[in-house]
């Protein structure tokens, strides 16, 4: 049976790539920090699946075990060294604290010699995931060990797409999740490329692929969050329900999809089949999503390469509209919810400065003309 190390036993390590790796034949020794979910993960062996569908399928997945990286990083090394196959389901912000372990277990693989080829995938909600991970494992490595992992360790982007709601249950590894799923790796970089898994789609290039996610699924929640707050929505199921949402939404994904087929040739049509999967997927009536879980930080979200202002920037550059992007953006900037630190933060900043300064400290843009034009907007919902 092949190895497979995972960082990251949350709800997407268990729900989305756990599921995929153990239908591929592999013992998962999932790595995290979460003693209740490590333990359990050592008691049983096992875990179930819930799929948001109508009967409410279960999908058992077996040989899985769990470390916990703050109490035995040795034996994560060690299982590194041994690994077949290393991924990450643990956020962007994570991936830093945990590049020295796997650089770790790098060395150990050089001094083994082992000469099996091995990937690392970060399944990352960002562009770009893995080889940010590889600038931040090799800090951590000398010449030599930089000359084994060129040659037998590969830093495979890639995108990841599956709706995992914020969720509580007595059983600390049952998890409930969408019957949609999409993950997609970048084979150029794959130093391992004889090992190809059932569930996962391979492309050379996968920045486009990166990007029809990140601006389709994740520009169109997060509107249909920030809209739906706005009109006193608190999931997005009652969100989606309410006609101006839907219409935002709706008039989002079009600007959007201009900016696809203008940049990366995508098929229109198809396109709009995507995007009305991904509709569905949002009025899932199985799912709970509460618009606080999806609109959290605020900040983050309207950063100069995220999911509101890059495709803006880029649809301005090409001449194409991106009105409804702003309305949404001004949505943002109105956002209030007094459990979220960023949210507390935006309007404290909004509070003691002027609404020019703020939205270019935000966004991190230069572009008078554009910040002005969001600075309008957000005057607009006033």
């Amino acid at each position: 049976m092949k190895k497979a190390v995972h960082f990251g036993a949350g709800n997407i390590g268990r729900g989305f790539i756990g599921e995929i790796l153990a239908a591929n034949d592999f013992s998962i020794q999932f790595v995290d920090v979460n003693e209740a979910i490590i333990n359990a993960l050592n008691e049983r062996h096992s875990y179930e699946i819930e799929i948001a569908e109508d009967g409410k399928r279960h999908v058992a997945v077996s040989n899985v075990s769990g470390i916990n990286n703050r109490l035995n990083s040795e034996a994560v090394v060690e299982a590194i060294a041994q690994a077949d196959i290393i991924t990450t389901a643990i956020g962007p912000n994570i991936l830093p604290f945990i590049a020295e372990l796997i650089a770790k277990g790098i060395m150990q693989r050089r001094q083994l010699g082992v000469t099996q080829a091995v990937d690392v995938l970060a399944c990352e909600n960002m562009i770009g995931g893995s080889q940010f991970l590889l600038e931040e494992v090799s800090k951590y490595l000398s010449e030599e060990d930089l000359a084994y992992l060129d040659t037998y360790v590969g830093f495979p982007n890639a995108a990841v797409d599956r709706i995992v709601p914020a969720q509580s249950h007595e059983d600390p590894l049952f998890v409930v999740v969408e019957p949609f799923n999409e993950w997609v790796v970048e084979t150029s970089r794959m130093k391992n490329p004889g090992l190809r898994l059932e569930g996962i789609h391979y492309e050379a290039d996968l920045e486009p692929f990166i990007e029809r996610k990140l601006f389709s699924v994740n520009s169109g929640h997060a509107t249909s969050a920030y809209t739906g707050a706005h009109a006193g929505a608190k999931t997005i199921l009652e969100a989606l329900q309410l006609p101006e949402v839907k219409e935002q939404l709706e008039a989002v994904l079009a600007e959007i999809r201009s900016l696809l087929v203008a940049k990366w040739n995508f098929d229109l049509t198809e396109l709009e089949a995507y995007h009305q999967v991904i509709i569905s997927r949002f009025e899932n009536p199985y799912i709970v999503d509460d618009v606080v879980r999806v609109a959290r930080t605020p900040i983050r979200k309207l950063g100069f390469d995220e999911r509101f202002i890059r495709p803006i920037r880029e649809l301005k550059e090409r001449g194409l509209a991106y009105d409804n992007l702003l309305k949404t953006v001004a949505y943002v900037f109105k956002y209030k919810d007094a459990q979220d630190e960023q949210s507390n933060q935006l309007q404290m900043m909004l509070s003691e400065n002027n609404l020019e300064k703020v939205v270019a400290d935000v966004t991190s843009l230069d572009d008078q003309d554009l910040i002005q034009e969001i600075v309008d907007s957000i005057n607009a919902l006033n």
